[in-house]
């Protein structure tokens, strides 16, 4: 009904009681019996273009955004792992006088290093099923994060606070070794950004059409510049298409 979980007026499922879970699955069997099959048939049917490529040479890059949305069902059965209270963001910067306030609850990183990262292993483990490697977004975040009161209506009210850094990656090795993890690198990145992706040998990235939009010869995204252990992309999901990127630049 489009009610976020805080919302749901039957507090028994907000809390997720086993009763009234078993209740409630009980009464929308067909329902969920068509969600499961659906998710059955796509998980086949990606194998497939899996095998199907990689039969051919052709690796398959997966994506995963660092935070999930405070009302996704990751936050509902789990949330002793994230931050209520306090959200996600960046702080100002030229391109915004108000920072941007994203909105997603924070992680609880000492509750999820107590847990021996459990939550983050079976995310990971899961998205290797489906591809081949995995790109984080806003790495940077690993090192150290911008914290957003979650009553704020703007993200000038947050601070910077110190992300998991080596111990997360050193816990994880087992499942994203380097060989299959790309540390999406852009941004404010400051020393202990560098340093982290460093000790975990991770490649970083390099957008070509931000090697064109002045810097001068010190630009790190012009080709001449990239460090041997990078990934480039043409264009990120901020960017034109490169065909229109091209076609709107001056002729000179």
């Amino acid at each position: 009904h489009k009610v976020d979980w805080w919302e749901w007026q039957d507090e028994s499922l907000r809390n997720r009681d086993k009763s009234a879970l078993a209740k409630v699955a009980s009464e929308n069997e067909e329902r969920i019996a068509r969600f499961e099959a659906v998710q059955f048939l796509f998980h086949a049917a990606w194998l497939e273009l899996k095998e199907y490529a990689n039969a051919r040479g052709v690796k398959l890059l997966g994506d995963i955004p660092i935070y999930v949305g405070g009302n996704s069902a990751d936050v509902w059965a789990n949330r002793e792992l994230f931050e209520m209270e306090n959200v996600s963001g960046v702080p100002p910067d030229a391109f915004s006088d108000d920072g941007q306030l994203w909105g997603s609850p924070l992680f609880d990183w000492a509750a999820q290093k107590k847990s021996g990262f459990v939550w983050w292993r079976r995310r990971i483990e899961r998205l290797l099923e489906l591809h081949d490697m995995v790109r984080i977004d806003h790495f940077r975040a690993f090192a150290g994060y911008w914290s957003v009161p979650a009553d704020s209506e703007t993200a000038k009210s947050g601070k910077w606070r110190q992300g998991p850094g080596e111990a997360f990656f050193d816990a994880l090795k087992d499942v994203l070794p380097a060989s299959k993890l790309v540390a999406e690198d852009l941004g404010i990145i400051t020393d202990d950004v560098n340093s982290l992706r460093a000790h975990i040998g991770a490649p970083g990235m390099v957008v070509l059409q931000f090697a064109f939009g002045g810097g001068g010869n010190g630009n790190t995204h012009l080709p001449h510049n990239y460090e041997v252990n990078s990934v480039v992309y043409t264009g990120t999901h901020d960017n034109e298409t490169t065909l229109g990127w091209y076609r709107g630049q001056p002729e000179e």
